[in-house]
């Protein structure tokens, strides 16, 4: 016990324990009833991805899209990014991903390529989104075809569950 609190205290070990603990308790996210699901209220959203390129959200209306609200210096964030890595790799080319965070793109980059992560990282450039604007981190949503918020997750999951994958099949197969 003494270890753990000490571990806690030391600047240096926090992280990297919250990181761990977040990882052991994510479970795989839940959907929601379908009479209980919200719908995004527009898709008029520019985001901005590696500091030049304008990306206006509108091009994804009609598609299967994950949208990740994450910072670097989140350790739910951090305990969740491997499990969206595997499934953007086995998802990219039909899923749509969108990891946004408010830092600028240099620390991003750095992050993902320290901890070589391929997902796909955005700047908000505009007003998300009702009802996707969330203060927490990280808030994740699944949207499918028509907008609908399949599931919103708050705090960390294990996104890489043969239920994810269940669920994205048949929202693809919709």
């Amino acid at each position: 016990m003494v270890i753990i609190i000490l571990a806690l205290i030391i600047p240096g070990t926090r992280k990297p324990l919250a990181i761990f603990v977040n990882k052991i308790l994510s479970f795989s996210p839940s959907v929601t009833s379908e009479d209980e699901r919200a719908q995004i209220a527009s898709y008029e959203w520019v985001l901005e991805k590696n500091n030049t390129d304008r990306v206006e959200f509108s091009k994804y209306q009609g598609k299967v899209v994950i949208i990740n609200f994450w910072a670097t210096w989140c350790p739910p964030c951090i305990a969740e990014m491997p499990s969206f890595q595997k499934l953007y790799e086995d998802y990219n080319d039909k899923v749509d991903f969108f990891f946004v965070s408010n830092e600028d793109h240099q620390t991003v980059r750095n992050f993902m390529e320290r901890k070589n992560f391929t997902l796909p990282a955005f700047r908000p450039k505009s007003a998300i989104p009702e009802p996707l604007n969330s203060n927490t981190l990280p808030t994740t949503y699944l949207l499918d075809k028509k907008g609908n918020i399949v599931i919103e997750k708050v705090g960390s999951a294990a996104w890489d569950s043969e239920k994810m994958r269940k669920t994205l099949d048949d929202l693809l197969g919709e």
